[in-house]
């Protein structure tokens, strides 16, 4: 039977984010996204069973299944006669990316030349503005083949974004599958692009948002005034600003629609928003296929170890030795429910040390027992494993002075007669001195305070030798 593995990443850059390097060493790249839906979404006109119920005016709508919602409509058809045409003006010299819906984009020729005109990227939005969450992997995968079809006939190019939106758990896999999208958006997921494998392909993710979004204006807990969503956005702005000037650069994606930002009581805050942002120093407006290509240039996929997806005997072959000599714990952790955000050092020794914390005290005291005495015998006869062996000599351990030896030796005697397992510590956080006063000072402890103590160490000699293999 498989062992369970957990396919989410919840460690995504951690603590520590690439540099991100910007054109211009810009502080944020801003990333405007206009969803062209008017003409795509649920109508029985379009072979639907039902009406649109999403993000329009009547919020809280539900779908007429076999019927035309005539209010519906003309509410997704003010986007596409008035909306759309007020933000050409407004934002006709921005970089955007237009997330086109393939059939709507087919309705709406004059709408796609001026976004042509205007130097628009136009991604892909699928083929209808339909929920997916239900459809088996074959029919959306149809689905997605004729949206590039039907794209790239009625664009001229075929698109190199993708973005379902309505999604299903299959979509991004799909998507990759095709190969030929130089991203996929169908994340909310993170502030920067990031790399997925799929299969043998590395497919880069743009994410989008959700919050930075019209669409808030059409949901119950959402923006009620342009005055909000120009708050929300400014304060958007000014922190991943701040960030960026803190050295840790970020992108902003926000997301607009026709029918919704389009109109005129909300406009005018997109418009003071834009005029807020180009009026900072460092500010990068960008299509996402600018920012992908960049990405995929400044930081292509890399292939660290992903101890999450390897084979039971590969997986003890190389982390069978990072507690000494203890292979059982590489054993028990492989069985545990892994995940990308074990594919880290501290990840994966957090699994590892969990075994090694549930172990009864016997088991534990085999691992103590398996450490070598430092400066001892072993290390003398050259016998230490090639961990050891070079953790001993970054601390100085293996040009010790006769009188250093002698003390050495007399201090480890000592040591295991009083506790029965050897002296240890995790030597690179010391030198030869911090380690004679460590050996001096602990053996004065009581049992079960150094017996907790040696565990402890155990787990941070683990800890190094991890970082020496895996991504931190």
């Amino acid at each position: 039977m498989e062992n369970a593995r957990y396919p989410r990443n919840l460690i995504g850059y951690g603590a520590n984010p690439p540099q991100v390097n910007w054109p211009g060493n810009a502080k944020i790249a801003i990333q405007i996204v206009l969803n062209y839906e008017e003409g795509g979404e649920n109508n029985v006109l379009h072979g639907d069973q039902a009406s649109e119920a999403f993000l329009s005016e009547i919020v809280g709508a539900a779908q007429w299944p076999g019927q035309r919602h005539w209010n519906m409509e003309s509410i997704y058809e003010y986007g596409a006669r008035a909306g759309f045409w007020r933000l050409h003006r407004l934002l006709r010299d921005v970089p955007i990316t237009v997330y086109g819906v393939a059939s709507a984009l087919a309705r709406s020729p004059d709408q796609v030349g001026a976004m042509k005109s205007a130097g628009w990227e136009i991604a892909s939005h699928g083929l209808k503005w339909i929920e997916y969450k239900d459809a088996t992997p074959e029919a959306e995968r149809a689905d997605m083949r004729e949206a590039i079809r039907l794209h790239t006939e009625v664009v001229g190019d075929s698109p190199k974004g993708w973005y379902t939106g309505r999604c299903s758990e299959n979509t991004v896999r799909l998507a990759a599958e095709e190969g030929c999208f130089e991203y996929v958006a169908d994340t909310y997921a993170d502030d920067l692009p990031y790399w997925v494998q799929e299969g043998n392909r590395d497919q880069l993710i743009v994410p989008y948002t959700l919050d930075c979004n019209d669409m808030r204006f059409a949901t119950p807990q959402g923006f009620n005034s342009g005055d909000q969503f120009f708050t929300y956005l400014k304060d958007s702005f000014d922190a991943l600003y701040a960030e960026g000037e803190d050295g840790s650069p970020k992108m902003l994606s926000i997301g607009l629609h026709c029918r919704l930002i389009g109109r005129p009581g909300r406009v005018m805050a997109l418009k003071r928003f834009l005029d807020y942002a180009q009026a900072q120093q460092g500010v990068w407006f960008a299509t996402r296929l600018q920012i992908a290509q960049h990405w995929a240039a400044t930081h292509p996929p890399m292939s660290n170890p992903r101890p999450s997806v390897m084979k039971r005997d590969v997986f003890i072959a190389t982390y069978g030795g990072i507690f000494e000599h203890s292979a059982w714990i590489a054993e028990r952790a492989f069985d545990l429910e892994l995940g990308p955000a074990h594919d880290t050092a501290g990840g994966l020794h957090n699994a590892l040390a969990r075994m090694f914390r549930s172990a009864s005290e016997a088991e534990k005291l085999g691992v103590l027992t398996a450490h070598p005495d430092l400066a001892g015998k072993l290390a003398q006869a050259k016998r230490l494993t090639a961990e050891s062996s070079a953790e001993q000599a970054g601390a100085g351990l293996d040009a010790l002075t006769d009188d250093e030896k002698e003390t050495f030796t007399m201090l480890n005697q000592a040591y295991v007669d009083k506790f029965n397992f050897p002296f240890i510590i995790a030597v690179r956080d010391h030198d030869k001195a911090s380690i004679l006063a460590a050996f001096r000072r602990r053996i004065e402890n009581g049992r079960n305070a150094e017996f907790a103590e040696a565990c402890s160490q155990v787990e941070r000699i683990a800890e190094f030798r991890l970082r020496d293999l895996l991504p931190s």
